[in-house]
Formats: C-alpha cells, sequence, structure tokens
C-alpha cells in the first residue's frame, strides 16, 4: 500500500480512551487543530487569548507542516509548550525513531487522489529531516498523548485528532457525519461514555453535527483557510457563554459549541511559506492555491445538521478581530 494511505496499528484508540477522569476543567476551552506550522496563525490564536485569558488551550495534533527549517519548527514548539499538547499524525510520524512505511500517516482515503498522496509523503520527509536537526525533539512529540478528556462548565469534551476510534480516522468528515448509521453510532458512543462534545480535525475540511444531546465539531484547519469569503484559520471554542466573534454555533446543554476565525496577517504567511516552499515544491503544489485564494466551499457547507451561522453582526466583528 502505498505510504500515507496506511493506517498504523498503533493508531488505533483503545476501547477506553475516554472513559476515564478529565485533564482539567475550565469554563472556556479552545480546540486547535491542523495549525501546519503557520506562525501567523499562532500569533492571531494568541492575540485573541489576550481577550479571554482564563480559556484554557488543547492543541490536537499537526501543529507542524510547514514549518521545515529547524529555527522556525523550534520557535513554535516553544510558544505552544505552554498548552495542552496531544499529537496527530504529523507528530507521530515525525516521532517515530525508525523510517516508517507509512509516510505522513494520514490515512487517506481511497477518493483522495495518488498525486495529493505523493506530495504529503514528501512534505513529511523533508519535516523528518528538519526534526532530525533538533536534539530530543522527535521524543517530546512521540511522548504526546493522543487523546483528552475536559471537562467544560460540568460537561465532558473528548478530544482527539482524527476519530473516536483511530488518531487518523476519517469518520468525522462530513460525508460520514451525514450518515444516519454513523450519527447512530457516535449517539451510542457518547453515551457510553458520557461525552457531550468530541472536537476533532485531520481532514482539513471543516464539519459540524448537533443534535439535543451531543456534538462533534471538525474546525478543518486552523493554519489554512477553510471557505471561500476570506483566508482564514478555523479554531473551534466551547464555552459556558457564547462568543462574538463565532462564525457558527450550536448549544449543547450548558455549552456553546462554536467555530471561530483566526484572522491571520494572510501576506506574512504567503512570504514565510513561499521561502520554505518554492515554486515547484511539494507544498507549493499541493497547498499555494488554496492558501492564497482560499476553498470553493461556503461556511454552511460544513454545517450537517443542529449547527446554524452566527448573525451578519458576529460574522462582521470577527472578521477584523
Amino acid at each position: 500500500m502505498t505510504p500515507g494511505r496506511s493506517c498504523p496499528l498503533d493508531y488505533q484508540l483503545p476501547a477506553d480512551s475516554f472513559a476515564g477522569t478529565s485533564l482539567f476543567s475550565c469554563d472556556s476551552l479552545y480546540v486547535v487543530g491542523g495549525l501546519y506550522g503557520n506562525e501567523q496563525a499562532l500569533a492571531a490564536l494568541q492575540r485573541r487569548l489576550l481577550r479571554e485569558p482564563e480559556a484554557r488551550v488543547v492543541f490536537n495534533g499537526d501543529a507542524h507542516w510547514f514549518d521545515c527549517e529547524p529555527e522556525v519548527f523550534r520557535r513554535i514548539e516553544a510558544h505552544i509548550a505552554q498548552y495542552s499538547l496531544l499529537r496527530g499524525n504529523v507528530e507521530t510520524e515525525l516521532g517515530r525513531q525508525e523510517n516508517s512505511a507509512h509516510g505522513c500517516g494520514c490515512a487517506y482515503p481511497d477518493e483522495v487522489p495518488e498525486q495529493t498522496v505523493n506530495w504529503s509523503n514528501a512534505i513529511h520527509q523533508q519535516l523528518s529531516s528538519c526534526v532530525a536537526q533538533l536534539p530530543g525533539m522527535a521524543s517530546a512529540l512521540a511522548g504526546r498523548a493522543a487523546t483528552a478528556v475536559v471537562e467544560v462548565a460540568g460537561q465532558r469534551v473528548a478530544i482527539t485528532h482524527g476519530d473516536e476510534h483511530s488518531l487518523a480516522g476519517w469518520q468525522c468528515d462530513r460525508s460520514a457525519l451525514r450518515s444516519p448509521e454513523r450519527q447512530q453510532q457516535l449517539g451510542d458512543w457518547c453515551e457510553r461514555n458520557r461525552i457531550s462534545v468530541l472536537a476533532t480535525s485531520h481532514t482539513c475540511s471543516a464539519a459540524a453535527l448537533a443534535t439535543e444531546h451531543w456534538a462533534v465539531i471538525n474546525n478543518g484547519a486552523a493554519g489554512l483557510p477553510n471557505f471561500n469569503n476570506g483566508c482564514y484559520g478555523l479554531v473551534t471554542r466551547i464555552a459556558a457563554q457564547p462568543s462574538l466573534a463565532a462564525l457558527y454555533r450550536a448549544k449543547i446543554g450548558n455549552l456553546y459549541v462554536e467555530a471561530l476565525p483566526l484572522n491571520y496577517d494572510q501576506q506574512a504567511f504567503i512570504t514565510a511559506f513561499d521561502q520554505a516552499w518554492p515554486e515547484g515544491s511539494a507544498a507549493a503544489l499541493s497547498y499555494r492555491t488554496r492558501i492564497t485564494q482560499g476553498c470553493d466551499e461556503q461556511p454552511q457547507d460544513a454545517l450537517i445538521e443542529g449547527f446554524a451561522l452566527a448573525s451578519t453582526l458576529c460574522a462582521l466583528e470577527a472578521h477584523f478581530v
């Protein structure tokens, strides 16, 4: 099987991964997946947190991707060290002591073109060379947990990178979440584990589903454009009080489950990206159009059921934060 399509056995999450006690309790939680080494997006997140200093933050994997220069990689690690860190497939594969046959570990489904898979494997190889120049970094990445449960305003929130079964699972993408069978499966799982919200990322495409008792929110990417109405990242916010900056939200019990835009310095990001990944490189071929032009999808395309777009006023306020 092509590296990047396979799913390593150690990606499978134990059945009791989300059954234990909470990592911590808070009234406001940010879940940041898919930063992808975007320093400007990280700066935008930290500016937002200045407005909500009591909030807690969990990075749920793939904090790195475009940061293939050792100093940039080290800088990002230094900034995110103050938060709770989980590993995604990027961190897991970078943390292996020997070269893996799994490439980037993305476990891409069949519908993803082979060229995309090959580009991802090439990016991973260059990033691996970067980490090899940073003593102790691979071990630090490998030592991160794959899952966490956090109590937010008295309700249990499960956090991982892919889905509830696999570190790089794709069962929290839009197509899977639209299936009635999948929704029943998630409802049963949430009930067994006393989970109100499952927060994921991995698929690089935002998705949100809510019922009366539980919600799944996939933030797509914090460090890449997600929609066609601007080049901004997305983060998940789960809190006892709503945010004026929310793009869309649902309410589960006492919790507001929201997607917030990260309006990073777009020109600075493009400049940094072009320096690291010049024309013709794997990352430029795979990602530059998305970085510079955004995606074809609208925010409402991410909303499967139970979530609603925030008001125009809130959306406009968010755009300028």
